[in-house]
Protein backbone atom coordinates (compact mmCIF):
# COMPACT_ATOMS: atom_id res chain seq x y z
CA UNK A 1 0.00 0.00 0.00
CA UNK A 2 1.15 3.59 -0.75
CA UNK A 3 0.43 7.07 0.44
CA UNK A 4 0.78 9.60 -1.77
CA UNK A 5 0.66 13.19 -1.61
CA UNK A 6 -0.24 15.66 -4.54
CA UNK A 7 -1.17 18.87 -5.27
CA UNK A 8 -2.84 20.76 -8.36
CA UNK A 9 -3.96 24.19 -7.97
CA UNK A 10 -7.38 25.44 -9.65
CA UNK A 11 -7.71 28.66 -11.98
CA UNK A 12 -8.56 31.72 -10.60
CA UNK A 13 -12.43 31.90 -9.95
CA UNK A 14 -12.81 28.09 -10.19
CA UNK A 15 -13.36 27.26 -6.47
CA UNK A 16 -16.85 26.61 -6.40
CA UNK A 17 -17.22 25.05 -9.76
CA UNK A 18 -14.59 22.43 -8.14
CA UNK A 19 -16.66 21.96 -5.03
CA UNK A 20 -19.87 21.66 -6.78
CA UNK A 21 -18.26 18.92 -9.41
CA UNK A 22 -16.79 16.82 -6.33
CA UNK A 23 -20.31 16.97 -4.33
CA UNK A 24 -21.09 13.87 -6.30
CA UNK A 25 -18.56 11.07 -8.36
CA UNK A 26 -19.81 9.25 -10.98
CA UNK A 27 -20.74 5.77 -9.85
CA UNK A 28 -18.75 4.52 -12.99
CA UNK A 29 -15.42 6.68 -12.15
CA UNK A 30 -15.74 5.73 -7.69
CA UNK A 31 -16.03 2.00 -9.40
CA UNK A 32 -12.54 2.55 -11.65
CA UNK A 33 -10.65 3.92 -9.15
CA UNK A 34 -11.44 1.17 -6.42
CA UNK A 35 -10.63 -0.94 -9.39
CA UNK A 36 -7.67 0.59 -10.16
CA UNK A 37 -6.28 0.11 -6.34
CA UNK A 38 -7.34 3.31 -4.55
CA UNK A 39 -8.42 2.27 -1.01
CA UNK A 40 -9.07 6.33 -0.22
CA UNK A 41 -8.74 10.00 -2.33
CA UNK A 42 -8.81 12.82 0.29
CA UNK A 43 -8.28 16.45 -0.80
CA UNK A 44 -8.26 19.57 0.91
CA UNK A 45 -8.60 23.08 -0.40
CA UNK A 46 -7.30 26.30 0.60
CA UNK A 47 -7.56 28.95 -1.38
CA UNK A 48 -6.94 27.74 -5.09
CA UNK A 49 -4.01 24.85 -3.97
CA UNK A 50 -5.82 21.44 -3.67
CA UNK A 51 -4.06 18.70 -1.91
CA UNK A 52 -4.87 15.36 -2.30
CA UNK A 53 -3.96 12.27 -0.15
CA UNK A 54 -4.39 9.23 -2.06
CA UNK A 55 -4.08 5.42 -0.62
CA UNK A 56 -3.84 3.13 -3.17
CA UNK A 57 -1.99 -0.19 -3.79
CA UNK A 58 0.41 0.96 -6.55
CA UNK A 59 0.56 4.56 -7.76
CA UNK A 60 1.45 3.61 -11.08
CA UNK A 61 -0.35 1.30 -11.68
CA UNK A 62 -3.28 3.37 -10.72
CA UNK A 63 -1.81 6.12 -13.19
CA UNK A 64 -1.83 3.72 -16.45
CA UNK A 65 -5.04 2.08 -15.62
CA UNK A 66 -7.12 5.33 -15.53
CA UNK A 67 -4.94 6.90 -18.44
CA UNK A 68 -7.54 5.70 -21.22
CA UNK A 69 -9.89 4.38 -18.86
CA UNK A 70 -14.12 5.49 -20.53
CA UNK A 71 -15.29 6.93 -16.80
CA UNK A 72 -11.38 8.96 -16.51
CA UNK A 73 -10.87 10.59 -19.67
CA UNK A 74 -14.62 13.14 -19.29
CA UNK A 75 -13.96 13.35 -16.18
CA UNK A 76 -10.33 14.30 -16.73
CA UNK A 77 -11.78 16.92 -19.13
CA UNK A 78 -13.63 18.40 -16.94
CA UNK A 79 -10.46 18.88 -14.02
CA UNK A 80 -8.89 20.85 -17.31
CA UNK A 81 -11.72 23.18 -17.39
CA UNK A 82 -10.81 23.65 -13.57
CA UNK A 83 -7.41 23.31 -13.27
CA UNK A 84 -4.31 25.43 -13.77
CA UNK A 85 -2.51 22.50 -15.61
CA UNK A 86 -4.41 19.80 -16.77
CA UNK A 87 -3.16 16.37 -15.77
CA UNK A 88 -1.87 14.22 -19.24
CA UNK A 89 -1.28 11.16 -17.24
CA UNK A 90 2.42 11.82 -18.85
CA UNK A 91 4.06 10.56 -15.29
CA UNK A 92 3.82 7.99 -12.82
CA UNK A 93 5.58 9.71 -9.84
CA UNK A 94 3.84 11.55 -7.53
CA UNK A 95 5.30 15.50 -7.36
CA UNK A 96 5.41 15.77 -3.90
CA UNK A 97 7.74 13.94 -1.69
CA UNK A 98 7.61 12.82 1.83
CA UNK A 99 10.06 15.08 3.95
CA UNK A 100 9.31 13.88 7.73
CA UNK A 101 6.73 11.86 9.55
CA UNK A 102 5.84 11.22 13.19
CA UNK A 103 6.58 7.69 13.84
Amino acid sequence: METVALHTRLKPGREADYEAVHAVIPDELDSALREAGVHSWRIWRSGRDLFHLVEVEDYAAMRAFLAEHPANVPWQARMAELLEVQDDYSGSEPDVKLVWALP
